[in-house]
């Protein structure tokens, strides 16, 4: 060349290749979390054939059946009540048009917000003896006590109403989830086929919704399972009643964990009985190809049958208890209303607040162990550590005081012998332990939360934190946290309801002389001071209406290619 110079390749220095990331504590953590989370199920049952000195045989002689008996009817009649509800609310405002649609979608929602038991109070007073309705009646029809029936609401028949109406939005949750996402190829298919709308829904769509909708169900049945205030307000004997009794009445904790056990048997009945009942059928979709959902408008009469249909739960299930809570806190109210009262409301939302940062950052850090250290001992340990849902809170309570009054014995006598002083009940006596209980009864909300927004973080992300320096600690902190901060703070408002409506595990385990305001509630309606009651009632539901507004705004955006 002339002019110039031949020019050279310069040399330099191969990239250093990317470290992999170090993820042997990881696993460490998740094993450890499944094994702590576990404790309490493996106290319960490690007093299986523990001897209760005659009073398991004096239950399973007397009141175990009727325990038995009663729990099947209110499974029975809660699963059929919930699945009819929840499956035709959420078909309805999801592939038809009709007036108020769109405020159907969230209000719907609206009876989550209030907890069973406090259902049960209200519909106590309104449909009671001397309650406003049968007050009303007699007053217009001149009739006397004796001349006319009226159905009992504290009956067996009377929670299985009260409880669908509480339980039925966890199956319209799941079952919108799973309309929202059908492929319009499918129903266009049906359709060509020479379905008609109702044959479409019962040949394709249930099919296809069918895991979404026995998930719903399942998670109705458990919260029925569970339910401790509205089956003991109507003097209903239950497992959690019967558990509690066991355990504060007879004080025999060996017998209520017997009874826990058999109550444990239930729930995973009903997983065997559904997936025995599946059999080898599998329900997919065939097609990847996602459009607006072909709805229909309604004429004037389809359009009120819709709107009668999704008006009469929400009006049942929120506006009716809501109101008689409110007409009864107006009128009277809880006397302590004032300092005594706020130390109530206090303590729920200090407990509320604790359990959702506590489960969260479990929750988070257990969704990345996965994400990170895929493979059977992970994934096995997380499956253990996400049980704790399907446990009641009164199985889990007890689980919780048999561990840890274990562990505040084992110390007890160590410090006694070491230092000549008693540790106290250090663990079991403190709100430590109710903190566990929570941890293990909400664990699986808050997780599925973490891990659905992991989800949606691509793995590119990590690759690029890792070649900027970044390891998983300082990814997780860096960078997933602030993107997940969404995701994150909606489980934290979940969390942070359940805990203000949980009342078994908070009833048996809290420390001495600590109430909140679902044990305020309780102890007021136990003694028949449903007015009084109706404050700490009515301040419960309210705290959950903003979590179960933002819950379906977030469920509206789940159509996929949306």
């Amino acid at each position: 060349m002339s002019g110039g110079a031949l020019a050279h390749p310069v040399a330099r220095p191969a990239p250093r290749p990317v470290p992999a990331p170090r993820l042997a504590g990881w696993p460490l953590f998740a094993v450890a979390v499944a094994i702590l989370v576990s404790l309490p199920l493996l106290a319960v049952f490690a007093n299986l054939f523990a001897s209760s000195d005659g009073v398991w045989g004096h239950l399973a002689a007397t009141v175990l059946p009727r325990y038995v008996e009663n729990s099947l009817w209110l499974a029975l009649g809660v699963g059929a009540g919930t699945l009819f509800v929840g499956t035709g609310t959420a078909w309805l405002v999801t592939m038809y048009r009709f007036p108020g649609w769109r405020t159907f979608e969230w209000a719907l929602l609206l009876p989550l917000a209030a907890p069973g038991y406090v259902m049960a109070y209200a519909y106590a007073d309104f449909l009671q003896f001397v309650g406003p309705v049968q007050t009303a009646l007699r007053n217009a029809m001149g009739w006397e006590r004796g001349d006319y029936w009226f159905p009992e609401i504290r009956s067996v028949g009377g929670a299985v109403f009260v409880l669908t109406l509480a339980a039925y939005p966890y199956v319209y949750l799941l079952a919108r989830s799973a309309f929202l996402a059908q492929s319009v190829c499918v129903l266009e298919a049906s359709r060509m086929l020479g379905c008609s709308p109702a044959r479409m829904f019962w040949k394709v769509a249930l099919p296809l919704a069918r895991p979404a909708l026995v998930a719903g169900v399942a998670l109705a049945l458990m919260e029925t399972l569970a339910e401790f205030g509205a089956v003991q307000h109507f003097g209903i004997d239950t497992f959690t009643t019967g558990i509690y009794r066991t355990w504060f009445a007879l004080g025999t904790p060996v017998a209520a964990a017997q009874l826990s056990v058999l109550l444990v048997g239930f729930v995973l009945l009903l997983v065997v009985v559904e997936r025995w009942s599946r059999g080898g059928m599998r329900f997919h979709h065939t097609t990847a190809r996602y459009r607006r959902l072909p709805v229909q408008r309604l004429g004037a009469a389809g359009g009120t049958v819709a709107l009668l249909c999704c008006v009469l739960p929400i009006a049942l299930g929120f506006l009716v208890p809501g109101g008689v809570l409110l007409d009864m806190a107006i009128d009277g109210g809880d006397p302590l209303l004032g300092r005594q009262f706020l130390g109530f409301a206090r303590n729920s939302l200090l407990l509320g607040a604790m359990a959702a940062a506590l489960v969260v950052v479990v929750a988070t850090l257990l969704a990345y162990a996965q994400r990170l250290a895929r493979g059977p001992i992970v994934t096995i340990a997380v499956r253990v550590a996400t049980l704790g849902y399907a446990m009641p809170g009164a199985v889990v309570a007890v689980g919780v005081l048999i561990a840890f009054g274990a562990l505040d014995s084992a110390l007890d006598g160590w410090m006694r012998r070491s230092f000549g002083v008693s540790s106290g009940l250090l663990f079991s006596g403190t709100a430590f332990a109710l903190l566990m209980a929570y941890l293990v009864r909400f664990l699986a909300v808050a997780f599925n939360t973490a891990e659905a927004s992991l989800a949606k973080v691509t793995p590119h992300i990590d690759q690029a934190a890792r070649v900027l320096g970044q390891g998983p600690r300082g990814t997780l902190w860096r960078v997933h946290v602030p993107m997940l901060k969404g995701g994150l703070l909606t489980g934290a408002l979940l969390v942070f309801v359940d805990v203000m409506k949980e009342l078994p595990a908070t009833l048996i385990v809290r420390p001495f002389d600590f109430d909140t305001l679902a044990i305020r509630a309780y102890r007021l309606a136990s003694d028949e001071r449903l007015a009084e009651a109706s404050t700490a009632s009515l301040a419960i539901v309210v705290v959950g209406i903003l979590p179960v507004v933002l819950l379906s705004r977030a469920i509206g955006r789940t159509r996929p290619g949306a």
